[in-house]
């Protein structure tokens, strides 16, 4: 289906609704490689001005990439309420900027429909909002997870401490997880980027980690980032294991680029559930998503990069993650 928007005598035609959201994007750099960002602030004015004119509804008839052939989509489309969309079904996506930032979407409100917006939506009106509009709106939400205590309560913030070093060494990561508590830092997590996929490193690195939480009785959670079969590998051993890192993208070949799938996520859930470590909570999955991989990978089929990586944050409803760096989410 094509789009137009006509401005000041110059006609703007848009082949399809993948089109209008790639050229209503801000610059980026990683759309202008993929050749999809617009060819000028003009030909952006006109792309936000359509989008601003769409029914939220057109995202739930025209798929960016196609249900038969993409698992994230068919992910958003299968868990969709259309029960909570029903309350802003109605709404075009400038409407929506607008009910956004009225006093009458209160937390409570968002939180109601929240299972009906797709992130498709989200990032649809994320596009025609300023900075200021977008803190105003992320303002209102509210996104609790919890393990061994309690993130995303109002007035409080949640730091990571990552005590990485260069060669793994047990003595250096120690000094700088007592470095990072004595700021205060870590009660989000202790989340370790380790050098080696060694089983047998890992496997020190998570005694060392649970060792320090354990006899210091720190209200907190760890984590080794490394790929989600190795943690799954480390569980099956019994290594102490708190929370499951993985990267995940907006589209089912990027996640295949990673060696991941919907259902291995799953799995590493459920598994991760099954050593009940948590005292407070049961969200286990730490997600980290923005790196572009989409398009490093080749893999994303002409959608700009804003709204694939707005994907992945649809993983929150069957996985029910505990947190990630770049964006936090909760049970469903």
């Amino acid at each position: 289906m094509r789009y137009q928007e006509d401005i000041g005598g110059t006609r703007w035609v848009f082949a399809d609704l993948k089109e209008v959201m790639a050229k209503a994007t801000p610059p980026r750099s990683g759309d202008m490689l993929a050749g999809i960002a617009a060819s000028s602030a003009q030909e952006t004015v006109a792309a936000r001005m359509c989008l601003a004119e769409l029914p939220l509804s057109i995202f739930l008839s025209e798929a960016l990439i196609p249900y038969e052939t993409d698992e994230v989509t068919r992910l958003i489309v299968d868990t969709h309420d259309r029960a909570a969309f029903s309350l802003c079904s109605g709404m075009t996506v400038g409407d929506f900027r607008n009910f956004l930032l009225s006093d009458a979407a209160t937390s409570a409100v968002l939180a109601r429909i929240a299972p009906g917006i797709t992130p498709e939506m989200a990032a649809a009106v994320s596009k025609i909002m300023r900075n200021q509009d977008l803190i105003l709106v992320a303002r209102k939400c509210r996104v609790i997870t919890k393990f061994r205590n309690t993130m995303g309560l109002p007035g409080t913030m949640g730091v990571r401490l990552q005590p990485n070093h260069p060669t793994d060494d047990a003595r250096g990561i120690a000094a700088s997880i007592l470095d990072g508590l004595l700021y205060g830092a870590g009660d989000a997590v202790i989340g370790l980027n380790p050098v080696s996929d060694s089983i047998t490193v890992l496997t020190d690195l998570a005694l060392l980690l649970d060792g320090i939480i354990r006899r210091f009785e720190i209200p907190t959670q760890a984590c080794i980032l490394t790929h989600v079969t190795t943690t799954m590998q480390l569980m099956e051993k019994g290594v102490p294991i708190d929370l499951v890192f993985q990267s995940v993208a907006g589209t089912e070949e990027a996640n295949r680029s990673f060696g991941i799938s919907l259902a291995l996520l799953k799995e590493s859930m459920d598994a991760a559930r099954a050593l009940k470590r948590g005292t407070v909570g049961e969200n286990v999955m730490y997600f980290e998503t923005g790196q572009g991989s989409a398009l490093s990978a080749n893999a994303h089929h002409g959608v700009d990069q804003q709204t694939c990586e707005a994907a992945p944050t649809r993983f929150a409803g069957p996985l029910s993650p505990c947190s990630s760096t770049r964006w936090w989410v909760s049970s469903a």
